[in-house]
């Protein structure tokens, strides 16, 4: 079944409002066990002049470790769905998935990707809001783990391009910099997402597929059906979108194949 687009409603979770959004997570995990999650934080400000394709993992994971350990995630988007791309209602005409926005990040002092930023700004992120009613992210590392996380949540966990998604949140529920080696974070991963992760960017990858979230979106026939570009809400949504179609006209045999593909990051290996 496709996600269509009536009656999506991309939930805004703010301090005020956190634990309630979060029982209604927790209260439909069973039903809806995929969980597709998308992350936005102030660009990238540090680079290296070797082309990504050219560099090892261990050159990789250093790049994003220093990236994530300087900066602060300012969103989080999650869908979750059922492997038929069911979303979760509650019983209305609508269906629903969530947008958090942290406290954290302050455009005044914080470092940050200017260029970024006056992005985010166009698509319509009010940084001073957050700032305001954003959620503390050491709350919702507490709350969270309480609520959602852990190897035996059942959870099948999706991103898209996913090691920087993995790695601010592995910084936000750690309370600390990120570990030094690439072998310690997969741990890590282990630990709070359990061992049901897949890369959709990766995937993709395997039949052929390149580009970013909406040119794979597009070579697929997918459209976006909720929220605006660069909203992380809609992101999850279209991430989970592009998993289940790649998963049921792609993947469904051998399942080996598939089986393979857990835990690949894209760009750095499984």
């Amino acid at each position: 079944m496709a996600i269509s687009p009536n009656f999506i409603v991309v939930r805004q979770v703010w301090g005020f409002n956190l634990i309630d959004e979060l029982n209604l997570v927790r209260q439909c995990v069973n039903e809806f066990p995929i969980a597709a999650f998308d992350t936005e934080f102030p660009g990238i400000i540090f680079t290296d002049p070797v082309p990504l394709s050219q560099l090892s993992p261990t050159q990789l994971y250093s790049l994003m470790k220093k990236n994530v350990d300087s900066l602060k995630l300012i969103q989080l988007g999650l869908t979750l769905s059922d492997v038929h791309g069911n979303l979760p209602t509650y019983g209305t005409e609508s269906r629903y998935v969530w947008q958090f926005n942290f406290c954290d990040f302050d455009p005044e002092c914080d470092p940050k990707d200017l260029k970024s930023i006056a992005f985010l700004k166009n698509q319509g992120i009010d940084l001073v809001k957050n700032g305001v009613m954003g959620i503390d992210s050491r709350t919702f590392a507490l709350k969270i783990n309480a609520y959602v996380l852990g190897p035996r949540s059942g959870l099948t966990w999706v991103t898209f391009h996913g090691i920087y998604d993995y790695g601010y949140l592995i910084k936000i529920l750690t309370g600390k910099q990120l570990p030094c080696t690439y072998h310690e974070f997969r741990m890590l991963l282990h630990t709070y997402f359990g061992f049901l992760n897949y890369d959709s960017k990766a995937m993709a990858k395997e039949l052929g597929l390149c580009g970013g979230l909406e040119k794979i979106a597009k070579s697929l026939d997918l459209d976006r059906v909720a929220g605006e570009s660069r909203q992380v809400g809609s992101n999850s949504l279209l991430t989970m979108q592009i998993f289940l179609k790649l998963r049921k006209e792609f993947f469904p045999i051998p399942v080996h194949l598939f089986e393979e593909l857990r835990m690949k990051l894209s760009p750095l290996p499984g």
